[in-house]
Formats: C-alpha cells, sequence, structure tokens
C-alpha cells in the first residue's frame, strides 16, 4: 500500500512538472505564457476558457465567485412578481440578464445584415448630440442609449440596423484583404424622430477576463505612459483620461469601456445594470431605468425597488456580480513554442505595435484585494486614449475621449474568441472579421504600425498572427 501510494505520488509529480515546462515554454517574447502571473487560469482552452476563477482566488471565496456568476446569468422580470429579488427589468432594456450580452463571459458580435433573423443582443448603441470635442448630452427623447426590448405596454424604442459594403486593400506580397464597411442606422423608432444632432456609436460586449487585475494597476503606473503631446516624437500621444466617480463625486482615472468612460468596476457594473436592463443600483437610483421625460408611459410603469431601500439590485448582489467580474481569470496562452509564434513576437515589436498594446503591467503590491496584487501581467494594453483615425471615429465624443478616440483594448485571450464565442468579430462594432481586418482598419496614431504589416511577405505576416491568437 505504502509502495504504491509512493508510485502515485511520483507520477502526480512528474505530471506536474511537465506541465510547469509546458506553460513555461521558452518564448522571444516579453509575454510568458501565463499572462496573468501566477492568478492565471491553467484550465483548458474550451468553450469555458472565459469563465473560471482566478488561481489565486483564496478557497473560502470561491462561494462569492459562484453566487456572484449566479446573479450575472439570472434572468430579470417584470415588476410586480412574485420573485421580488429579481423583479423591476425594464421598462426599457437591452437583455433579461448579464451573462445574455457577455455569452461565456466573452465577445459581443454585430447583427447580420439579415437582421432581424440575427439579432443584436451582445450590441448596445450609444446616442449622444456633441457639445465639444469631448463633450455630449443625451437624445431628448431617447435617452444616452438605446434599447430594443421593452415590458408589455411600453414601445421599444428603436432597432439597430446595419449594412455592409465591402473595400479591397491591396497588401504588399501582392494580395489583397477585404475590409467591411458598417452602415448602421436606427429603424422601428417608437418615439418618433432623434434629434437631427444625435450621433449613435454601437458597441459590441467585451470579453471579460482579467478586469479585476487591470483594476489593481495603480493610476500612477498608467499615467506615467501618457504623452498627449508626443513629447518623443514617436507618433504616439496616448491621453490618461479623467471621469467622475458618482459615488463619491471624485475625479479618477478612466479605466473601463471601449472609451474608459468608467473609473471602477462597481461603476462600470451600475451602470450596465441601469442601461442594459433598467435596473437601479446604489449608484444609479432610477427605477424607470433610462426612460427619459418624454416617455410618460415608461417612466409611469412599476419598478422593483425593495421596501426598505428603493433599490432594484441590492448592495449585496451588486458587491457579489462586481467580485464574479473581478476574479474572471485569464486563460494561458498556446502554442508559445511554435518558431511562427516566437517569430511573430518580434514581427509584433518591430511594426510598433507594442507602443500602444504594451505587453506589461504590474498590479500594486497593496491592492485592496490580495489575490490580485503584486502580478506582473501581459494585457497588451497601456489602458490609454489614442486616436484611431477618421475610419474608427463614431462621431460621438463619450466621458473625456473624443470621437476619432479609443482605449487600447487588450488582447489578451483573443485567440480563444472563436473557440468560445463561436465568431472573431473584433472592433468596438465587430466590423472586423479577423485579426487581420481589426489591423487594417487602425488609422490615426497606430497609421505607421498598420502601414508595417501591410508591407508583410505572407510568411511575416502570418506569423504575426499566429502570435496575437496565441495571447
Amino acid at each position: 500500500m505504502i509502495r504504491a501510494v509512493t508510485v502515485f505520488l511520483l507520477v502526480g509529480f512528474a505530471i506536474s512538472v511537465a506541465l510547469a515546462c509546458s506553460f513555461a515554454g521558452a518564448t522571444a517574447d516579453p509575454a510568458d505564457s501565463l499572462p496573468a502571473g501566477d492568478a492565471t487560469s491553467l484550465h483548458a482552452a474550451d468553450a469555458n476558457a472565459f469563465s473560471h476563477s482566478t488561481a489565486t482566488l483564496p478557497f473560502e471565496k470561491e462561494l462569492d465567485f459562484k453566487v456572484g456568476n449566479g446573479i450575472f446569468k439570472k434572468l430579470w422580470v417584470t415588476a410586480p412578481s412574485s420573485t421580488r429579488s429579481s423583479d423591476g427589468l425594464g421598462p426599457l432594456y437591452n437583455a433579461r440578464a448579464c451573462q445574455r450580452c457577455h455569452l461565456k463571459d466573452g465577445r459581443g458580435h454585430p447583427p447580420a445584415a439579415n437582421f432581424p433573423d440575427d439579432n443584436a443582443v451582445s450590441l448596445l448603441v450609444r446616442l449622444g448630440i456633441p457639445l465639444g470635442s469631448r463633450e455630449s448630452k443625451p437624445d431628448p427623447v431617447y435617452g444616452g442609449q438605446l434599447q430594443d426590448f421593452a415590458i408589455a405596454g411600453v414601445e421599444i424604442e428603436g432597432r439597430p440596423y446595419v449594412t455592409w459594403s465591402e473595400e479591397l486593400v491591396a497588401l504588399g506580397d501582392g494580395t489583397t484583404a477585404s475590409l467591411r464597411r458598417p452602415d448602421w442606422k436606427i429603424v422601428d423608432l417608437g418615439y418618433g424622430p432623434m434629434d437631427a444632432g444625435t450621433r449613435i456609436s454601437p458597441r459590441i460586449a467585451p470579453p471579460m477576463i482579467g478586469l479585476g487585475l487591470l483594476e489593481a494597476v495603480p493610476a500612477e503606473q498608467i499615467v506615467a505612459y501618457a504623452d498627449p503631446d508626443d513629447a518623443d516624437g514617436d507618433g504616439i500621444s496616448g491621453r490618461a483620461p479623467t471621469v467622475t466617480n458618482v459615488e463619491t463625486a471624485e475625479h479618477q482615472l478612466g479605466r473601463f469601456g471601449w472609451k474608459a468612460s468608467q473609473p471602477t468596476l462597481r461603476q462600470q457594473a451600475s451602470a450596465a445594470f441601469l442601461g442594459d436592463m433598467g435596473l437601479s443600483t446604489k449608484a444609479y437610483r432610477f427605477g424607470h431605468g433610462d426612460c427619459t421625460e418624454a416617455q410618460s408611459v415608461c417612466r409611469a410603469a412599476p419598478d422593483g425597488g425593495s421596501e426598505a431601500t428603493g433599490l432594484e439590485v441590492s448592495e449585496t448582489m451588486l458587491k457579489l456580480v462586481v467580485f464574479y467580474s473581478r476574479h474572471l481569470a485569464v486563460p494561458a496562452r498556446r502554442n508559445v513554442t511554435d518558431p511562427a509564434v516566437s517569430r511573430g513576437a518580434a514581427l509584433f515589436a518591430d511594426a510598433g505595435c507594442g507602443s500602444c498594446h504594451r505587453p506589461s503591467l504590474t498590479t500594486a503590491a497593496d491592492a485592496d484585494d490580495p489575490a490580485l496584487a503584486g502580478h506582473t501581467i501581459h494585457a497588451f494594453t497601456d489602458m490609454l486614449l489614442h486616436d484611431m483615425g477618421p475610419g474608427l471615429a463614431d462621431g460621438l465624443p463619450e466621458g473625456d475621449a473624443e470621437a476619432t478616440e479609443w482605449r487600447t483594448p487588450p488582447l489578451w485571450g483573443i485567440g480563444l474568441t472563436e473557440t468560445v464565442n463561436g465568431h472573431t468579430n473584433f472592433l468596438h462594432d465587430g466590423r472586423a472579421r479577423s485579426v487581420l481586418e481589426a489591423i487594417l482598419w487602425h488609422g490615426g496614431e497606430a497609421q505607421s504600425a498598420r502601414d508595417h504589416v501591410v508591407g508583410l511577405d505572407t510568411a511575416d505576416r502570418d506569423a504575426l498572427i499566429a502570435y496575437i491568437n496565441s495571447l
């Protein structure tokens, strides 16, 4: 019996060493195969790859993670209902659950051209009237976000509709790539025409992985990377946006959202509860959701606020959803020992991609959550706003961001998008159908990097794509 146990332990040790070696394989790039350090998930790279907890999460906190996941997935219903802890949906909304937009905690997609056969549930549309380069106001009738669902007796606001046109781009190796350009419209408007000055900005739901680690990066570190006046002359002039914490009224670094308009995960989650599902929280105490004064039937509908607090999402539920969002792990990299991937890492650096998609950040040693503290992470973002040129401009300032500016999205996990979500739609509105298309849409500060990629021969371009898909 003792011998059998000894053999079992030795075999287990050998397997552990083999796994450790496979995840720590030599690679030429600065990002090792554990993109989130010790917090990286080592689960299989399957359809659930984005839904695991950080490896550093203490066992006693696993229950909070799982309960938060349950709230993230639960379907909200119309008030009044016998299920008081789940009612208050709407009156206008985009989805009945967080998970409906962030399917499997991954990336959303735009509706297909044959809409309404394909829905837009994982995409939302921001609305606003520009007042200046960094300021806008909501549409007077439709507010700041279009809702394409409503409870019984209330009209929907409208539906996003897109048509695509193809544009060919000549590549340096003599081949061509096709880009699809979207033409967005809002159809079936329920409350009359929008203001003539209102701009629309479609946004797909971004992946949820690694958000707590990005929140734990010190603001000072991110601000230090900013170069708004391009003092070093490299053509990259990232800006650190300043936004308002609605609960404290403090000005803080914008970190989350396509235009970095939210300072914390708590505020990001609260805003999503309000705008996407019409649910009130401590941060946004609007029982009628995003209904404007022009939508009287909507504002008169009953809400599901509790008698004690008037809130539809209790403080306990909000904290659990934030905890869940904060501890979704980043999956380990794949194919790191592939020579093409190693070659791609060098090409990534040569093209200048790392000027914005910065390979490494470090979380604070004294971060509020010890499970997220003191990690060197490889998210491939600088968390800054960058001018991406007229091709990607949406015409709508938001927070501290101009119409041409977008926050550098993290690249970690990008190669698992198809595995998790069944598509490869990238960029803020999902127009890019591949990593290459996403690169070819880059302009503004990224024009030089984009042009460098266009000039690569086939083998080098394939190696670069292989590297990005390994992240």
